[in-house]
């Protein structure tokens, strides 16, 4: 079978609600791996809090990260697909002088290998060190460089009114994307930036044709990459609005498998995984 490029979201997606990643899912893209496959993790988290999975799963591919602000190889520095944009720290700093106005409980910054925030009161969460001497106090003494990413934590109801405030101030240097996840926020990248541009690096440096990608993902940051792939498949578990977009659905949620089951299925896997379907 001709190369494809598998490209999967994690929260929501690859992992279930507790941020694992099932033995049925791990054999599953292993096997397509083998098979000659790419397989490769394009998400919203940093590398810092992804990485873990990568090696977990055994990938030997490149990744995006910060919802396609980064696309890099781990372990491979020299890769010449590797793109890297940036925010100007200005912003970070101009947000947090104005986080009482616009409406925000915390705000985080994140830079490709550290992580600042403007309380060290951080709630528990998979997505940020229990180590919390890896967190930095935000201050212009900390970051002295450009960050990757921001995020913006605020109540779910607020993030409407939050999302146009700084839209609204700096609409001409950002995308944003709401997420709802266990921690509701608002994830910040340059302006432009949204996960196809990750996606159509990788198969653009690869040569694997645009019909031959398959993207699967559950939030609505998940919506270019879905579009922009061959074929865009939604989680049984997302969003309405991915769910409009994509071409199909998963029959399974995330936490039945519903990645795994899907590919199995597309790639005609049961002999190899017959315990899939038990």
């Amino acid at each position: 079978m001709e190369q494809h490029l598998i490209t999967i979201d994690l929260d929501g997606t690859t992992l279930n609600n507790e941020s694992k990643v099932s033995l049925l899912t791990i054999q599953t893209l292993r096997l397509l791996d083998r098979m000659g496959h790419m397989v490769c993790i394009v998400t919203g988290r940093p590398f810092r809090n992804s990485k873990d999975i990568y090696y977990q799963i055994g990938l030997q591919s490149p990744m995006v990260n910060f919802n396609g602000a980064l696309c890099h190889f781990p372990d491979k520095a020299e890769w010449l697909g590797h793109y890297h944009n940036e925010l100007d720290k200005e912003l970070a700093f101009d947000l947090f002088s104005r986080q009482d106005e616009l409406g925000i409980d915390m705000l985080t910054v994140e830079g490709k290998d550290r992580l600042f925030s403007s309380t060290l009161n951080i709630p528990d969460s998979p997505f940020y060190p229990k180590d919390r001497a890896k967190i930095e106090l935000l201050s212009r003494r900390s970051l002295t460089e450009n960050p990757t990413a921001l995020a913006i934590f605020c109540p779910e109801e607020k993030q409407a009114l939050v999302r146009d405030r700084v839209l609204e101030h700096y609409g001409d240097q950002v995308s944003i994307r709401t997420w709802g996840g266990i921690l509701p926020l608002l994830e910040i990248v340059s302006v432009g930036i949204n996960k196809a541009v990750g996606v159509k690096r990788i198969a653009d440096f690869y040569h694997i044709p645009r019909q031959k990608i398959l993207a699967f993902g559950d939030e609505n940051n998940d919506l270019e990459m879905l579009d922009y792939a061959g074929l865009g498949v939604a989680m049984a578990n997302g969003t309405e609005e991915v769910k409009a977009i994509a071409n199909d659905v998963t029959e399974y949620s995330n936490q039945a498998d519903g990645l795994a089951k899907y590919l199995i299925k597309y790639f005609d896997l049961q002999a190899y995984l017959p315990q899939a379907f038990d």
